[in-house]
C-alpha cells in the first residue's frame, strides 16, 4: 500500500469510529431547607450555586465553573456552616435552581395570568403571571425587565430540551409556544394574548428588526450566551429570526443554532451513516472535480451532511509538515448555519471561507459561485442548486477541475436527475459531471430510557433524539449512458437498485428491524410504507 493510501486509510478510519459514548447525567442536588429559606432565589441565579444537602454541619453545594469562589464562602457565612462545592454545567446548574425554588413557590393568584374585566389588560400583571409559573432565564435575571426576562426564559428552555426552532404563534385570546423537538412540534407554554405584542417586540430588539414595522415580514440575527458576559466565557447560541403578520398578531420563528448541540459534526458515524455506506460515499467526495449532491426535504439534514463532508476534507488533506488543511475550501450559504472556523471543537475549527448570499447587495448563489471560481478554489459547496444558472455554473466548476458539493430538494437521489435536467443542463452535462447523490431523512429514535413508553426526559414522546437514514446513488458507465439518454428516475432507481443500492425505505427498516424506531416514525418520514412491507 502506497503512503498516500495509508494515509487515506487512517483518515477513513478515524472518521468511522463513533464517538464516545456520553457520560451518565449527575444525579440532580437535594437543597437543604435552610438554604432555600435564607439564600434567595435571585441571590442562587446570579451566583450560579445551590445546596446539594447538609450532612454532619457541612453544607454540599453544586456550582458553575464561572460561579465566583467567595460567593460559595458567602452563602456558608449565611447559613452558618462549612461548605464544599462540586461543578455542573452551568445550565443545568440554572435549571436545578428553578426547579428547587419553583417546589417551594407558592401558587400565584390566578388574576395574575388573566386578562381584568371590561376587556383591559394590565400587561405588568400578565408577565408576572408567566413568570411566576415558569421563572428561568438564559442565566442571569438580575436588573431584566419582565419582558426580557420572559423572552430569556423560553430560549434558555428551548436550549435545554434541544430544540432546534421556537414558535411564537398568537391566536384568538393567547399565545403559543412552541418549540419543534427532534423535528416535531409541541407547545410547551400558553401566554395571556395581552402579552404578545411585548415578547415580539423584546425578540424584534433583540435581532435589530424595526419594532415599529408590524405589517411587513422581517429576517433578523442575534446571539446569546450561556454562562457568561461575553463570547469567551460563555457557550455562543446563534439566533436566526422571522416575524410574519398574522390575523392575531406577528408571529416569530427563532431558529436556535447551536454549536454545542452539534457534535456529530465531527463524524459520519454520529449522523447516523453505514460504514460501507460511508466508504463509497466518501470516495467519490474525496475525488478532484465532480458534482455530489446531498437530496432530501427541509429540515432532512443535507447541510450537516455537507459540513461533516468539509470537516473529514480538512482532516484527511492536513499536510504533515504544513499547517492547516492543503485545499482551498470556499462556500455560499443561504444562510450560513454555523460557523465552521470556530464551530468544531477538532483542531480549533475548519479553514472553511464562508460566504453569505445577500440580494439587496447582489450576492446571489450563481453571482457568488462566479466569485468564488476567480479564488483558486479546491472544493466548493453550494448551499442549493435553485436555479437554471447556479446549476450551469456548478456543472462548468466541476469539469474544470473542481469538487463541488450542493443540495437539492427532491424526494430521492434518483429524482436530483431529473431535477438538474427540468434546470436546463445539458444531459451530457449531468452524464459527465454528476459523481454522487446521497438521499436521506432525519427520523427520531426511539427513547432507551422508557423504551418508547413515553416518560419526563422525553416528554411523553416516546422519541429522544434523531439518525439519518440515507440511499447512495453512485453513477457508473451505464447510468451515467441512461442519463445521457434522458431516461426517467424510475428506470435510473431501478437499475441502481439492480445494482445494489439500499433504498431510504430499506434503510428505514432496517432500523425498524433493529428496535432503534418504529414502523410508524419510518412511514411519516419516509413516504407511506407498502403494505406488502414485513412489519
Amino acid at each position: 500500500m502506497s503512503a498516500m493510501n495509508e494515509q487515506e486509510a487512517a483518515a477513513q478510519t478515524k472518521w468511522a469510529v463513533s464517538p464516545p459514548a456520553p457520560l451518565p447525567p449527575c444525579p440532580p442536588p437535594h437543597p437543604s431547607s435552610e438554604f432555600l429559606t435564607l439564600i434567595s432565589h435571585e441571590h442562587a441565579r446570579r451566583h450560579l450555586v445551590l445546596s446539594d444537602g447538609c450532612e454532619g454541619g457541612t453544607e454540599h453545594l453544586v456550582t458553575a465553573e464561572q460561579t465566583a469562589p467567595w460567593a460559595a464562602l458567602n452563602v456558608g457565612v449565611r447559613l452558618g456552616r462549612r461548605v464544599v462545592t462540586r461543578t455542573l454545567p452551568a445550565e443545568q446548574v440554572a435549571a436545578a435552581i428553578d426547579s428547587a425554588y419553583a417546589a417551594v413557590r407558592p401558587p400565584p393568584d390566578t388574576d395574575t395570568s388573566r386578562t381584568v374585566v371590561d376587556g383591559s389588560s394590565d400587561i405588568e400583571r400578565d408577565l408576572a403571571g408567566a413568570l411566576a409559573e415558569a421563572e428561568r432565564d438564559l442565566l442571569s435575571t438580575q436588573g431584566k425587565a419582565p419582558a426580557v426576562r420572559l423572552v430569556d426564559l423560553i430560549l434558555f428552555e428551548a436550549l435545554l430540551h434541544s430544540a432546534s426552532d421556537v414558535h411564537i404563534q398568537p391566536v384568538r385570546g393567547r399565545t403559543l409556544v412552541r418549540y419543534r423537538l427532534d423535528g416535531v412540534l409541541r407547545t410547551v407554554r400558553e401566554l395571556p394574548g395581552s402579552i404578545a405584542a411585548a415578547v415580539v417586540s423584546r425578540i424584534k430588539v433583540m435581532s435589530r428588526l424595526d419594532v415599529a414595522e408590524q405589517r411587513a415580514p422581517q429576517d433578523g440575527r442575534a446571539t446569546v450566551t450561556i454562562g457568561g458576559a461575553g463570547a469567551q466565557s460563555g457557550r455562543r447560541v446563534d439566533l436566526r429570526v422571522s416575524t410574519l403578520p398574522s390575523t392575531y398578531g406577528e408571529r416569530v420563528v427563532t431558529r436556535l443554532l447551536d454549536p454545542a448541540r452539534s457534535a456529530y459534526l465531527l463524524s459520519f458515524a454520529g449522523l447516523g451513516m453505514p460504514a460501507d455506506l460511508q466508504a463509497r460515499y466518501l470516495a467519490q467526495a474525496s475525488r478532484a472535480s465532480g458534482i455530489v449532491l446531498s437530496t432530501g426535504p427541509t429540515g432532512s439534514g443535507k447541510t450537516t451532511t455537507l459540513y461533516t463532508t468539509l470537516a473529514w476534507l480538512s482532516s484527511s488533506n492536513a499536510g504533515a509538515t504544513a499547517r492547516g488543511c492543503e485545499l482551498n475550501m470556499m462556500t455560499i450559504e443561504d444562510p450560513v448555519e454555523y460557523d465552521l472556523s470556530s464551530s468544531l471543537a477538532s483542531g480549533g475549527g475548519l479553514a472553511v471561507s464562508q460566504t453569505q448570499v445577500d440580494p439587496k447587495k447582489n450576492v446571489t448563489f450563481a453571482a457568488g459561485l462566479r466569485h468564488i471560481l476567480r479564488q483558486d478554489p479546491d472544493v466548493i459547496m453550494v448551499g442549493e442548486v435553485r436555479d437554471h444558472e447556479t446549476a450551469r455554473i456548478a456543472v462548468q466548476a466541476s469539469l474544470t477541475g473542481h469538487l463541488v458539493l450542493s443540495t437539492l430538494h427532491t424526494s430521492d437521489s434518483a429524482g436530483a436527475v431529473a431535477r438538474l435536467l427540468d434546470l436546463g443542463v445539458e444531459p451530457f452535462l449531468v452524464a459527465s459531471s454528476l459523481s454522487a447523490v446521497l438521499g436521506q431523512r432525519l427520523v427520531r429514535t426511539v427513547h432507551r430510557t422508557c423504551g418508547g413508553g413515553g416518560c419526563e426526559g422525553c416528554l411523553g414522546t416516546g422519541f429522544k433524539g434523531r439518525t439519518a437514514v440515507f440511499e447512495l446513488l453512485v453513477l457508473d458507465s451505464p447510468q451515467r449512458d441512461m442519463v445521457a439518454r434522458r431516461c426517467s428516475a424510475i428506470e435510473i432507481k431501478d437499475a441502481a437498485r439492480a445494482a445494489g443500492m439500499t433504498t431510504l425505505k430499506e434503510a428505514g427498516l432496517q432500523l425498524v428491524a433493529e428496535g432503534r424506531t418504529t414502523r410508524a416514525e419510518m412511514a411519516r418520514v419516509v413516504e407511506a410504507l407498502d403494505e406488502e412491507d414485513p412489519a
